[in-house]
């Protein structure tokens, strides 16, 4: 009678509440998501690196860097300032914030698609539906706590690098990205050493508050998601265990 009550009542508070929660982790991006379609925010950051390695000066605009003046020294050439920007009308774009958007609009729809008067007839429905739920959380928040690996190369050939104006020198590469609620500005030089590519890299950092917000978020809706789930999963084994039993008991009898 517990499991069934779980099944019909507890499976769709637990949904309700989690799409509560969706809702506002939606609401602290800086970009349009589930039809909502707010003016995208707008927030200035200063990220510099000691004694005078690096300093930038970014405007990021909804998932886009839409402004920076950077400067920075690099450890072979201490008496050169290299300087360059990034201007509006070629933004540097931080795929992360987009991807972890739309797993978090994905995690929203698989719980929108469940009815709210749909009954729940067995464990393995309840389950289909957290996993489908918590594959998008854990994906969203990879999304910005682990940055994608890249090679230099990739650094170099990308897309965001011919945002800046001027362009830089052919051994020189930058990169924005997002690890946490940071983000993240790193130089690197390369250098040909006995025919080996090698760089050297500096980095530079700021905290993002509506990050730190996001991930608290999607920290709490995948612990609650866990929570459903363990309980279906003890519930399910209980039940089987006593069909089993109940089946030997005949049996032997």
């Amino acid at each position: 009678m517990e499991f069934e009550w779980v099944l019909h009542e507890e499976v769709h508070a637990v949904l309700n509440q989690l799409h509560t929660i969706l809702l506002e982790c939606v609401r602290r991006f800086p970009v349009p998501l589930c039809g909502n379609d707010g003016a995208q925010k707008q927030d200035k950051f200063v990220l510099t690196a000691p004694p005078e390695q690096l300093k930038c000066v970014v405007t990021v605009t909804g998932d886009s860097i839409t402004h920076a003046d950077i400067n920075f020294k690099v450890q072979r050439q201490q008496n050169v300032i290299h300087r360059t920007m990034i201007q509006n009308d070629n933004p540097w774009k931080l795929q992360q914030v987009q991807d972890a958007g739309n797993h978090l609009q994905q995690a929203i729809l698989h719980i929108e698609n469940v009815d709210k008067d749909y009954m729940f007839k067995s464990s393995e429905e309840v389950l289909h539906v957290l996993g489908n739920i918590l594959g998008c959380l854990q994906r969203g928040r990879s999304s910005l706590i682990v940055p994608r690996k890249r090679t230099i190369d990739d650094l170099m050939k990308s897309r965001n690098m011919k945002s800046l104006a001027p362009s830089l020198p052919e051994d020189l590469a930058i990169s924005f990205y997002i690890q946490s609620h940071k983000l993240i500005f790193a130089v690197y030089q390369l250098s040909n050493v006995h025919g080996t590519m090698k760089f050297d890299s500096h980095q530079a950092e700021c905290s993002i508050p509506w990050l730190n917000e996001v991930l608290v978020l999607f920290t709490v809706a995948l612990q609650l998601s866990q929570q459903l789930k363990d309980k279906i999963c003890v519930f399910s084994q209980y039940r089987d265990f006593t069909v089993g039993s109940r089946s030997n008991s005949a049996l032997s009898w």
